[in-house]
């Protein structure tokens, strides 16, 4: 049985996918480095289909990056730490403020912006406590607007995924 998605283009022009689409973003969800010919033997269309469908499901933004996910331990950076962040204010002009400082700092992998207790929840990679508390010296206890926030230090990376499908 065949199902179509109905997903908005940019300039909001309607774009359907169907079961190929689907099976193609499953695929290169998993390995971006996979070739149209080996896509095509998956899935049982031709190399110029694949071909013509990643480049329509690049162009629309359903596929926003192709990306290497890399090692964190591998690369010295072990702990993994997950801090709420509620503000004092939430003016159009600190959340953009807080959003941008974010967006700059390095060990700052996540930031969403969310509902509840806490304003922000961010997900940080850093060497080691030390690397944290430097951190929160320069974003947090130096930032009037920062209310307080709560750490969590991740014991073990269960499942880390950016899985869609």
């Amino acid at each position: 049985m065949t199902k179509n998605i109905e997903t908005r283009k940019k300039g909001d022009q309607i774009q359907t996918m169907d079961d190929k689409d689907l099976e193609i973003l499953r695929l290169v969800q998993r390995d971006a480095r996979l070739t149209a010919d080996t896509i095509s033997q998956e899935i049982g269309l031709s190399s110029p289909a694949v071909q013509k469908r990643l480049k329509r499901l690049r162009e629309s933004g359903v596929i926003e990056r192709d990306i290497a996910v890399l090692s964190p331990s591998r690369l010295g950076r072990e702990m993994t730490i997950i801090v709420d962040v509620i503000l004092e204010r939430e003016s159009r002009r600190h959340l953009d403020e807080f959003k941008r400082k974010m967006r700059s700092a390095r060990c700052v992998q996540q930031c969403y912006y969310t509902t509840g207790e806490a304003d922000f929840t961010l997900i940080l990679t850093v060497r080691d406590i030390k690397e944290y508390e430097e951190f929160t010296q320069e974003h947090f206890f130096d930032e009037s607007n920062i209310s307080r926030f709560r750490t969590s230090v991740v014991m073990d990376r269960v499942k880390v995924s950016l899985d869609v499908l």
